[in-house]
């Protein structure tokens, strides 16, 4: 299981927020491009990037430090946040990004998450934040009367790559991951699942890894920034 070290951006600044309240951000480096170079250095095998602003404005907001992350990092990188058309999506894969998290239009656009996945194959994510059970959409501020498991069957046949699940109300709270809802996710679907959200312990890490579900992978920040995590022993125990 692939442990993915998330980055999130706001104002060029690597923060965390809690609960997806741009109100409520810790800012842990004002030098993401750092930042990446630490995990990598550390053995991440991936990054997991996210752009707050351009979530809630539709479009990219942070492409500096995304692009520089880009350039001096040597594994792959995802990235969230504000793509919601073709172009954007063309032109992040052409700067070097191994994968998009397409959100908000996955509800709104589903065809354009399909297009993109056909035109570029392995490299389209469908990004599925959920509270209660319903998905919320534009940087988490809207909730739809769409149920996670109905988005996620509704793509299984569009060839994403992935579907990163984040329970919004374990976000950035420190209290675990919903490992119940994350593997009957999994257990629904084909499509690979990475799991996100409340990760705040080397426990919550191996507890989603024999959670019974064939899970690709879990993101985490503040856990790893507020070294609750040791990562080169999280990165170990996946490996195990």
């Amino acid at each position: 299981m692939i442990l993915y070290p998330a980055i999130d951006l706001k104002d060029g600044q690597a923060v965390r927020l809690l609960h997806g309240d741009m109100d409520k951000s810790t800012v842990f480096n004002d030098d993401p491009v750092a930042q990446a170079q630490d995990f990598v250095t550390a053995g991440c095998e991936w990054l997991h990037l996210v752009d707050l602003n351009g979530a809630f404005a539709g479009e990219p907001v942070n492409a500096a430090p995304v692009e520089a992350i880009l350039k001096s990092c040597t594994i792959p990188v995802q990235l969230g946040g504000g793509i919601r058309d073709m172009a954007t999506i063309e032109a992040w894969l052409e700067k070097g990004l191994t994968r998009v998290i397409l959100g908000t239009v996955a509800v709104e656009n589903p065809d354009l998450v399909r297009e993109a996945a056909r035109t570029f194959p392995g490299h389209v994510a469908v990004g599925i934040d959920a509270r209660n059970g319903f998905v919320a959409t534009k940087g988490w501020a809207e909730e739809t009367d769409v149920r996670v498991t109905e988005l996620a069957k509704s793509f299984e046949d569009a060839g994403v790559a992935a579907i990163i699940y984040t329970d919004i109300l374990r976000d950035g709270a420190m209290k675990g991951p919903n490992i119940d809802a994350t593997a009957a996710l999994a257990r629904a679907v084909s499509i690979p699942v990475v799991a996100s959200g409340g990760v705040s312990s080397l426990e919550d890490l191996i507890a989603l890894r024999d959670c019974g579900a064939d899970l690709q992978g879990a993101i985490s920040g503040r856990a790893l920034y507020d070294g609750a995590i040791d990562l080169k022993e999280a990165l170990a125990a996946l490996k195990a």
